[in-house]
C-alpha cells in the first residue's frame, strides 16, 4: 500500500522488460504479482508528473496484466470503457515513457485512440460504448472466420448507461462469442464478494463444469421438461450467491463476482472463459484507487489529480475566483430558495457541475440519473409537463447523446426546461472527445430554443436566471474554468431576450460581434483596430436590430469558440443575406477539424482565437479587401 505519490522515478526491473504484451507473456505466473506492484508504483509516479486520471487506472492493474497475459493482443481485441481506466494498458503496450507526457501538447491522449497504437482497438472518450464496439468486432470475426477474440471491459459507472444494455441484449440475441468484463468498483452495481460466491464462480468458469453443462443439455434434449427444470435449477443456484440473473436472462453466461485484485484467480477464470462459445459475462470487484491509501478512501476526490510538485512554493493568500461551474452551483441554490418548483438533474456530473451544495440542501429536488444523458433530458421533459421547472446540468459534449430527446421530447413540445451546458468550447488536455465545440450549431437550428453564451461571470448568472424564467426550452453554454474576473451581481436579475450590449464604440468602420468566452480577447483586438465590439449574448434569437444598425460597416467580424460551420457566425450571415445586406464578413471560430489536446491557451493560439490571433485575422482580411 502506497501512502504518497513518489516524486522520484521508482525502480521497476520487471516492468522495464515489457515493451509489448508479448514480453509480458514470457514471464512466469509467479513473477506477475511483483510486476503488478511495479506497474502500480510507476503509474503513481507518472501521473504525479503530469496530472491526469488516476483512481480508475489504479483499480484495474491486475485485470490489465491478466488480460494481456491470457489474450494474444493486439490480434485479440480489448475495448476499454471508460477510457480513463486504460493508463496501465498504455504502459504495457509500448507507451511507458510516453505516459510521462500524457495529455500534454504533442503527447499521447488520456484515452484509447486508434491512431496512437494498434493495441487501442477502439477510441473511447464517452462511456458505455465498449460492449457495442466489441460485439461489432466479434461479429466481424464470425463473418470472416478469423478466430479473433473480443473483450469489453466496462466500469467506473459506465454500466449505468442504456446503450450498454442495448448492446447486451443484442449480443445475447445473436449469441456472439465475446467476453464482457464488468469492472465493478462500487460505481456500478457492486455486491460483497464472499467465499461462497467466489467458490461457485470458480466452478462455473471451469472447463469441467462447462463440459458437464453441455453434456446435460444433450442428455435432456429429448426431454424438454427435464431440460427446462435443469436450466431453472442452475439459474436459482446462481441467483442465491450472485447478482447475475439479469445478465443470464439477457443470454449471457454470468460468472462472478470475483476479486479483481487476486491475480491468480483472474488468470484462471479468464483463461477458462477465453475459448467459451457464446456471450460470457465476468463480474469483477475492484477498488478504485487500489494501492494508494488516500485514493481508496476518497475515490471521487482522486478520480483525477493535478501534477505533483516535489517542493511546492506556498501560495500567497488571495481571493479565490469562482469558476463558471461554481457560478452555476451558487445560482441554482439561490434560485431554488426562491422557487420550490426548481429541480436539478445531472447525468453523473454532480462534482463537475458543482451540484454538491444543491444535493445537500435540496435532496428531494436533486436527481443524478447516472451516465444516462438521454434519460436525463426526457426525465426533465416529463417533469416539465406536470409543473416542475427542471434544470439539466450537463457537459456540452455529453448533451450530444441526448440530442434526439432534446428535439422531440423538449423542444417539439415547447417544454419549460433550462439546459446549463458546461465545458463549452475547447477543454484543453481532455482533447477532442470532450470538446464542446458543436453546441451552438446543433442548438440554434432547433425551433423554440433560446440559446445564450456568456462572456463573463456576471453575464453567466444573469443568463441562467433569464433562461430559467423564460417559458420554453432555453440553454446557457459556458466554458470550463475561470472567467475574466468580473464582479457578480448577487441578485437574481435577468436580461432582455435577444438584446446584445455594446462594449466599445469604434470609428474604423469595423464591427466585431462576439459570442461568449472570446469576447474579452476580441476587445483587445478592437482596441488595437479602433473597432466597435458587440457582446451579442444571444445566439438565438439574434439581436437583429443591432445588425441592421451596422449594415453600413466596412467589415463585420464574428467570433465564437464553436465550429464555424453552422455556428453563430453563420446565423449572422444568414440574417444579412435574408435582408439583402451586402457587407464584407469574416467568421472566426474553430476550423473543420478535430483539435488535439494541449493547454487551453495553447489551443486558442493554435486556432487563432487568442487576442493576437483575432487581430491578425482581421488585419489579413482588411488587406485582402482594401489592400
Amino acid at each position: 500500500m502506497f501512502e504518497e505519490i513518489p516524486t522520484a522515478r521508482p525502480a521497476t526491473p520487471l516492468l522495464d522488460q515489457v515493451n509489448t504484451p508479448e514480453d509480458l507473456r514470457a514471464f512466469n505466473k509467479e513473477q506477475l504479482p511483483s510486476l503488478v506492484r511495479e506497474l502500480r508504483e510507476f503509474m503513481l509516479y507518472s501521473v504525479g508528473q503530469t496530472g491526469g486520471h488516476f483512481g480508475a487506472g489504479l483499480g484495474v492493474v491486475e485485470l490489465t496484466v491478466a488480460l494481456h497475459y491470457i489474450y494474444n493482443t493486439p490480434e485479440d481485441r480489448i475495448v476499454w470503457d471508460v477510457g480513463h481506466q486504460a493508463y496501465p494498458h498504455k504502459i504495457l503496450t509500448g507507451r511507458r515513457e510516453a505516459l510521462l507526457k500524457i495529455r500534454q501538447e504533442d503527447g499521447i491522449s488520456g484515452f484509447p485512440k486508434r491512431e496512437e497504437s494498434p493495441f487501442d482497438n477502439f477510441g473511447v472518450g464517452h462511456s458505455s460504448t465498449s460492449i457495442g464496439a466489441a460485439l461489432g468486432m466479434a461479429l466481424a470475426a464470425r463473418q470472416f472466420n478469423t478466430g479473433r477474440k473480443s473483450v469489453a471491459v466496462i466500469g467506473d459507472g459506465a454500466m449505468s448507461a442504456g446503450m450498454a444494455f442495448e448492446a447486451l441484449n443484442h449480443a445475447g440475441h445473436v449469441k456472439a462469442d465475446m467476453l464482457v468484463i464488468l469492472n465493478d468498483n462500487e460505481m456500478s452495481i457492486s455486491k460483497p464478494v464472499g467465499a461462497l460466491s467466489s467458490y461457485f464462480a470458480r466452478i462455473w468458469a471451469s472447463k469441467t463444469y462447462d463440459s458437464i453443462r453441455k453434456g446435460g443439455q444433450k442428455v435432456f434434449s429429448g426431454l424438454p421438461s427435464a431440460l427446462e427444470l435443469a436450466r431453472k435449477a442452475e439459474e436459482h443456484m446462481k441467483g442465491m450467491v450472485s447478482p447475475g440473473m439479469m445478465f443470464e436472462e439477457l443470454g449471457f453466461n454470468y460468472i462472478g463476482p470475483i476479486d479483481g485484485h487476486d491475480i491468480e484467480h483472474l488468470l484462471t477464470t479468464i483463461a477458462n472463459l477465453k475459448d467459451r462459445e457464446g456471450p460470457q459475462f465476468l463480474h469483477v470487484i475492484t477498488k478504485k484507487g487500489k494501492g494508494f491509501e488516500p485514493a481508496e478512501g476518497d475515490p471521487i476526490g482522486y478520480h483525477a489529480i493535478n501534477k505533483v510538485e516535489p517542493d511546492p512554493v506556498p501560495a500567497k493568500p488571495q481571493n479565490k475566483q469562482p469558476k463558471y461551474c461554481n457560478i452555476f452551483g451558487q445560482w441554482v441554490c439561490d434560485a431554488a430558495e426562491q422557487d420550490a418548483r426548481l429541480a436539478a438533474i445531472t447525468p453523473a456530473m454532480k462534482e463537475g457541475s458543482d451540484l454538491i451544495e444543491f444535493a445537500e440542501r435540496f435532496p428531494d429536488r436533486y436527481f443524478d440519473v447516472a451516465i444516462a444523458e438521454q434519460h436525463a433530458v426526457t426525465l426533465a421533459a416529463g417533469m416539465a409537463c406536470d409543473g416542475i421547472k427542471p434544470v439539466v446540468a450537463i457537459y456540452s459534449t455529453f448533451l450530444q447523446r441526448g440530442y434526439d430527446q432534446l428535439i422531440h421530447d423538449v423542444a417539439l413540445q415547447n417544454l419549460d426546461v433550462l439546459f446549463a451546458i458546461d465545458r463549452a468550447g475547447l477543454v484543453g488536455e481532455d482533447g477532442p472527445t470532450h470538446a464542446g465545440v458543436y453546441d451552438l450549431s446543433y442548438l440554434r437550428c432547433i425551433p423554440n430554443m433560446v440559446v445564450m453564451a456568456p462572456s463573463d461571470e456576471d453575464e453567466c448568472r444573469k443568463m441562467l436566471q433569464t433562461g430559467y424564467i423564460y417559458q420554453g426550452p432555453a440553454a446557457v453554454r459556458y466554458p470550463r474554468g475561470n472567467g475574466p474576473g468580473i464582479t457578480i451581481d448577487k441578485t437574481l436579475s435577468s436580461l432582455e431576450i435577444g438584446k446584445s450590449r455594446s462594449l466599445r464604440e469604434g470609428h474604423s468602420g469595423i464591427v466585431i460581434c462576439s459570442f461568449g468566452r472570446p469576447t474579452y480577447d476580441a476587445l483587445q483586438a478592437a482596441d488595437a483596430l479602433d473597432a466597435s465590439l458587440l457582446d451579442m449574448r444571444f445566439v438565438k434569437p439574434l439581436d437583429e436590430q443591432a445588425l441592421l444598425e451596422n449594415k453600413g460597416a466596412k467589415l463585420i467580424v464574428t467570433v465564437e469558440e464553436n465550429a464555424i460551420m453552422g455556428g453563430a457566425g453563420s446565423a449572422v450571415s444568414e440574417f444579412l443575406i435574408a435582408n439583402n445586406i451586402l457587407v464584407p464578413t469574416l467568421h472566426l471560430g474553430l476550423p473543420d477539424q478535430y483539435e488535439e489536446h494541449a493547454s487551453h491557451n495553447a489551443m486558442l493560439k493554435r486556432v487563432g482565437l487568442d487576442s493576437q490571433g483575432i487581430l491578425s485575422s482581421i488585419q489579413e482580411k482588411l488587406k485582402s479587401l482594401y489592400g
